[in-house]
């Protein structure tokens, strides 16, 4: 009779998927964390987990104000030096946040993950591919002159389509509350227009005498193709969020460099309140690009 091979399990278990969710997002509550991340297990065990890291001093949470006791978790010290060995974190620095830090970023940070679950929840009924780890915040690219562009998220999706085929998207998430000027959220897509540009290459008259394995855009050492660019609004009424749709749809028309960016890149923008009603893949989303009508966001 002969031994069986030990087979290694693939698969994290269930309190160190929390652990990294929190880690991935900075800061999320209980109900987001059950709608990304395990939609089919009850909410009861999650708040065994939740309290099981907090016990073990992995993890704390704020209490947001007029909320009825919502919690929001987020990572301690020594829960930051303990995801560092998880698979999915190996390159994404985890932060850990103090209680006044929690309370100083919680509604913006909560607002983007409210995003990610739109999105989680459209790919689970159409059966797409889109998972927790397929979300990841914070995402910076230099531009030069020790500038650089953040975006809230870069996004990864596989749309399974209608005659069984598969289509890989990526995508830049801009998440915006309405806490700037409509100019100064326009102006965002400059910057995404400069790094569609920016060789590192051409930057300086010393890096052009240096050989590179990989010539041309520096977008191009990270993406096949360079991510469409979504707009996803909310914080304020339909009037001033249209107005701001208005002004994004401008400076594509006004600025000869963004209107480079939009011959070849997919730009869109919806509102957030649209996208949690009718679902992500709805025709909600309008079209930077100068085509009139609503379409869904793979069609822009």
């Amino acid at each position: 009779m002969t031994t069986p091979h030990f087979v290694p399990p693939t698969t994290e278990d269930f309190t160190s998927q929390v652990l990294g969710m929190i880690a991935q997002h900075r800061m999320v509550t209980l109900q987001q964390l059950h709608t990304v991340l395990l939609p089919d297990r009850r909410r009861e065990n999650l708040s065994r987990a939740l309290n099981r890291l907090r016990t073990a001093q992995l993890t704390d949470y704020t209490v947001l104000p007029a909320s009825h006791g919502t919690r929001v978790w987020y990572l301690t010290e020594r829960g930051a030096d303990t995801i560092r060995h998880l698979p999915q974190m190996q390159d994404r620095p985890p932060y850990p946040i103090t209680t006044a830090g929690a309370s100083l970023r919680t509604a913006h940070t909560l607002t983007v993950v409210r995003a990610h679950a739109a999105f989680a929840q459209t790919a689970r009924t159409r059966g797409d591919e889109h998972g927790p780890w397929d979300w990841t915040p914070e995402v910076a690219h230099h531009l030069g002159d020790g500038e650089r562009v953040i975006a809230d998220a870069l996004m990864y999706y596989t749309h399974h389509t209608a005659t069984g085929g598969r289509a890989k998207y990526r995508a830049f998430i801009e998440v915006d509350r309405a806490t700037m000027s409509s100019e100064r959220l326009a102006c965002k897509l400059i910057e995404y227009a400069r790094f569609y540009t920016y060789d590192p290459q051409t930057a300086s008259a010393q890096r052009r005498t240096r050989p590179t394995a990989l010539a041309g855009p520096a977008w191009l050492r990270w993406y096949p193709a360079f991510p469409r660019i979504l707009f996803i609004l909310t914080g304020a009424g339909p009037t001033a969020l249209a107005n701001r749709i208005h002004d994004l749809k401008a400076m594509v028309t006004e600025h000869p460099t963004v209107a480079t960016l939009a011959r070849t890149v997919p730009l869109g923008a919806a509102t957030l309140e649209d996208l949690e009603t009718h679902g992500v893949d709805a025709p909600a989303w309008h079209c930077l690009r100068g085509q009139q009508g609503l379409r869904p966001w793979t069609a822009l």
